[in-house]
């Protein structure tokens, strides 16, 4: 392979600039994370096959995005579907092309440009990742597992007002109420838990009789905002689960044998 700096400025024009880079020759693109930040991509030539990578930085980017210690089962997904469309794959955190020849330089430039504008949109995901898109992470668990379930089902309770619960789960020995809390915030964290117990309380008469409903709260515990004093108040009126462990929730609804 020819100079890639050569090859690129021929190919490409000025858009793309080549400086030396220790082992690497770094590649600035015209290309911008979402908070403006220029994207830069590393060719490590001096390999058998050369290859095209970030070196981990678009997912240390999106890892300083967030508060959150992991992405959530959909996240990663997306993840694993953007590098299979663009042909790049992701390898120790970076995402990799080989380029086998000169003229696949420019072409796995573009792809892995694409690959890490799609990568780094997912921040979109977790700035808008309230407790609907946590709802949905778990209604999609439910439909995994067979469970049965109804979702925003609103329910009045003795003072007459209607509440709407998250989830109601038909199991074959019991129903349950699903509430998921869920925030990003700190000081929002006390209010959510509140709002649990102002609804356990005011539907309390629906825990007996014949047909009881079991009531479960599921901690999004991804988020760090939780204090063991929020888990203490709603515990007094529902079963306390938490979305790390999914597999809490299925025993608190029944599904578990």
């Amino acid at each position: 392979m020819r100079e890639p700096c050569v090859v690129i400025q021929e190919q490409l024009g000025t858009l793309f600039a080549c400086t030396g880079h220790g082992d690497y020759t770094k590649i600035r693109t015209p290309y911008l994370y979402p908070d403006g930040d220029r994207v830069d991509l590393f060719l490590a030539a001096n390999a058998q096959t050369p290859t095209l990578t970030d070196l981990g930085e678009t997912l240390r980017w999106l890892r300083m995005q967030t508060t959150a210690q992991r992405r959530s089962p959909k996240q990663n997904q997306l993840l694993q579907d953007i590098a299979l469309t663009h042909g790049v794959e992701i390898y120790q955190g970076m995402l990799n092309v080989r380029v086998r020849d000169e003229t696949d330089l420019t072409s796995a430039l573009t792809r892995l440009s694409q690959a890490v504008l799609r990568v780094s949109d997912l921040w979109f995901t977790f700035r808008t990742r309230t407790i609907e898109t946590v709802t949905d992470e778990v209604g999609d668990y439910f439909v995994e597992k067979e469970v049965p379930f109804e979702r925003g089902h609103r329910q009045p309770g003795r003072s007459g007002r209607i509440w709407s619960v998250d989830f109601h789960v038909r199991a074959p020995l019991q129903s349950s109420f699903v509430f998921v809390l869920s925030t990003g915030s700190k000081a929002a964290a006390r209010g959510v838990a509140e709002h649990v117990v102002a609804a356990c309380h005011d539907m309390s008469h629906l825990r007996v009789g014949p047909e009881a409903v079991n009531f479960v709260s599921l901690f999004d515990d991804t988020f760090d905002v939780w204090t063991p004093e929020d888990f203490r108040l709603v515990e007094g009126l529902s079963q306390v689960s938490h979305w790390s462990k999914p597999e809490e929730l299925l025993e608190a609804i029944g599904m578990v044998a």
